[in-house]
This record gives structure tokens, sequence and C-alpha cells, in this order.
């Protein structure tokens, strides 16, 4: 396992741990920094072969491979009071190539672990104690869950855990039920909820009904699936307050909440403003400006000054992700993979994108300026975004008098080598800084 130089002593180290479905890893925030491409418009079109298209290696704090470690691959994690869980998951079978989990469904289980290879199971990582010396050691916790929960859905709720069972990777097996449960940190127990209607129970085929992608709003969690019968997508919902699923129809056109708090449009609020929510459009990064009152419209302002300018022009991109870090601080990451030029050594390059800022409202960011209804103007970058976006195209415009003040505080391109053979997704990822005494 690779390991990395301490930081200087009395100095915290800020991490950012990420799960793919192989590995959990922990970048070390402190060595990123800003990699300039002021030539990017001369580059050929294979820039990244280019000499003068610099990428960097990931700063690497920590790393586990999950699966030569006999854990579940696609397990998902939450954070608190230092303490790392690890929940879900699928266990492949013993003795496959390591290849076969670029393509997971061509794996298989491992019958004999969990529920017929479904992985029920929570694991804990004690952050209290980490340093550059330390194993991962990741330690199955003393409960489980209720039934196994392959690529589950993992939120925190006002201080509950709230699991959804996701879509596995073997489309022939059952579904454990039940698919749906919360668990209470204060007195450590689990407790089933009501079965999501795109889960039938005892259903021969448990992708039926396929689990694309999900947002949380406030106290409600939205769900989108894919019918392989009807062959269309739906919307659902669930409040943790009144514990009711709702069927919301197949467009989200007609959703009771803006867009970009619909699932497919990853984001979170910035810490410090409850009315600024970073977003990615396709593969663009955007602000959103939440209005007070409903006589307002959002305003919308594209992120050029952290935007990877070619990214989503010559990357096969994946989806995103937002990352809070800290008041007023936020990061964004984009995986993806970009093909190299004929005989190149590296046939197929693994690359993040990823990047850091500080948000600042600036003074005629206020509701009052809002209800002097600024006029909204379409942008070119706006105009780039992905054609899964196009029916929204009437609504994402930007105004010409930006409401924030972006500083970069570190952006550039990273290799993703000890991501190995797999895709590059990202499951989850959360910030969490090592105070001196945990070092």
């Amino acid at each position: 396992m690779k390991k990395t130089e301490m930081v200087l002593e009395g100095q915290p180290k800020p991490l950012l741990w990420v799960a793919t479905p192989q590995r959990l890893i922990a970048i070390d925030m402190s060595k990123l920094k800003i990699n300039h491409y002021e030539d990017a418009s001369k580059l050929k079109i294979n820039h990244y072969e280019s000499r003068d298209f610099e990428i960097h290696s990931l700063p690497v704090f920590r790393m586990l491979n999950l699966v030569e470690n006999e854990f579940p691959f696609g397990m998902r994690f939450f954070i608190r009071d230092s303490k790392l869980y690890m929940v879900g998951g699928e266990k492949p079978r013993r003795g496959a190539s390591p290849k076969l989990y670029r393509h997971l469904k061509s794996v298989g289980h491992d019958e004999s672990f969990g529920d017929r290879g479904l992985s029920p199971y929570v694991y804990v990582l004690d952050l209290t104690g980490l340093d550059s010396s330390t194993d991962l050691d990741l330690l199955k916790h003393h409960t489980s869950m209720l039934a196994a929960k392959p690529t589950p859905i993992v939120e925190e709720i006002e201080g509950k855990i709230y699991v959804l069972s996701g879509t596995p990777s073997q489309s022939y097996c059952l579904l454990p039920t039940p698919t749906f449960e919360v668990y209470d940190p204060l007195i450590e127990q689990w407790k089933p909820l009501d079965q999501p209607p795109f889960y039938r129970e005892g259903c021969s085929n448990c992708q039926e009904f396929e689990v694309i992608d999900h947002s949380v709003l406030g106290t409600t969690i939205y769900v989108l699936t894919f019918n392989l019968m009807d062959e269309f997508y739906h919307y659902y919902s669930y409040n943790v307050n009144d514990g009711n699923w709702k069927f919301l129809g197949e467009s989200e056109d007609k959703l009771p909440v803006p867009y970009h708090f619909t699932p497919m449009f990853t984001g979170k609020f910035v810490p410090g403003y409850n009315d600024i929510y970073i977003f990615f459009l396709g593969d663009i990064p955007y602000a959103a400006l939440i209005p007070s009152n409903d006589r307002s419209p959002t305003r919308y302002q594209a992120l050029n000054e952290v935007d990877g300018a070619l990214y989503h022009r010559q990357v096969a991109s994946y989806s995103g992700l937002v990352v809070q870090l800290g008041e007023h601080e936020m990061c964004i990451m984009k995986p993806g993979s970009v093909q190299a030029k004929e005989g190149s050594l590296r046939p197929c390059h693994i690359i993040l994108y990823m990047a850091t800022f500080k948000v600042e409202k600036l003074l005629h960011s206020s509701s009052s300026a809002q209800d002097r209804g600024l006029k909204l103007l379409r942008t070119a970058d706006a105009s780039d975004v992905s054609q899964t976006s196009s029916h929204h195209d009437n609504d994402v415009q930007d105004i010409r008098a930006p409401f924030l003040s972006i500083t970069c505080l570190s952006k550039g391109f990273y290799y993703l080598d000890e991501w190995g053979p797999e895709a590059s997704y990202i499951c989850s990822a959360f910030f969490h800084q090592l105070s001196t005494h945990e070092m």
C-alpha cells in the first residue's frame, strides 16, 4: 500500500474521503493546487497527449482496496463522530479476474456471504487514530441492517440514517426485504420502513425497476427509477416525517420542486448560506440563488472560475459530485475517461477533474435585488449542456450581473491510477479534517 509523508506536526490535515465501488481513498487536499491551462485553445484534439497539458497524480494519503481485502464492492458510507461507516454492497466470487470489475454484471456473487452474496453488514473505520503508517482497518459493527442492500442509497436526515436498496449487479437475484430502513445512532437500532412502490415483495426480477438516482431536499427523499417493463422513467418521493411514499409521475417538469433539486442534478447547499445551491447541469457547475419568496425567480450563475474548460468537450464523463468542505467552501469532482491516440502506452486514461473554491455573496444578491426583476440572459456556457437536460433549456439562464464572488483554491486534472481496473465512478465523498490529536 502506498505511503505518503505526514503533515508537519501541529497542523491539521484536510482529507477528502472518496468511495468507489472497489476502493476507499483519502485525498490529501493540502497538496492540491491551481493548474493553469491558458494555452488550451491551441492544443490538438487529443490535448491530454500534449506536453502543454499536464495531468498530475492524485495526492492520495491512504487507500484501501476493498475487494482485495475481502470486503463487499459497491458499499456507501456516512461519517459520524469521527467514525466512517460503510454499509451494504455485494461480495464478488473468489478468484474473479480484477478486469471483470469494470463490468460488474460478469463478476458473480460469493453465495456463502451474507444473503446470497448481498451484504447486510456495517463496517466501521475509526478516524481518530489515523496516520500515514496506520492500516485502514474496517471492523464489522455489532449491529447489521435488517436486510442486505446492494448499491444502497444512504442519507442522513435529522440525525438518522436512511438506507434504500439500489440496483444490484446481478439482475436475476431476489431483492431481500425490507428494502428500506432507518438507523438511529442514539439507540443503535435499525427499523424497517414502508416498502417503496417500485419494489414488489418477492419480485423475481429485482431489475423490473432500476434505481437511477436520488436527491434530498429538507426531509424529503426524491427517487428516479426506470421501469424496464414500460420503459418509462418514474419519480417517487418519501417524507421522513409522515413516512409515506408518493408517485410523482413520469416527468420532472411536474415535480413539486425546482429542477435543480431533482435527481440527476447532483448538488449541495453552501455551508453558511442556506440559499446558495451548487450543482452540476450536464458537465457544467452552476450556482443557484434560491429566492426568499414565491414572487422572485431563482437566479443562476455559471461557475466559470472553476469549470474545466475542455473537460465536457473532450472527455467521456461520468456523474459529477459536489462536496461541502467548510464555511463557504465547496469542492466539485468529475471523473471520466479519455481515449489515447493509437499506439499510446496508455490506451485509456482514467482521470478526475477536481476543483475547490470559496463562495462569497455580492452585496446586490439580496432578495430586494431579485424583486426588481433583473433580466435573465442566455449564456454561451449554458448552451453547451448535455442533451439529457435539453428540455430545461428555457430555464437554464444566467444573469448578467453575478450574485457570487468565486475564489478558486485549487483546480486541475488528475490521473486515477489508484482506482485500478474499474469504471471511474464515485459512490460517495465526505470531507473530514484530522485534528492534531487524531494524528
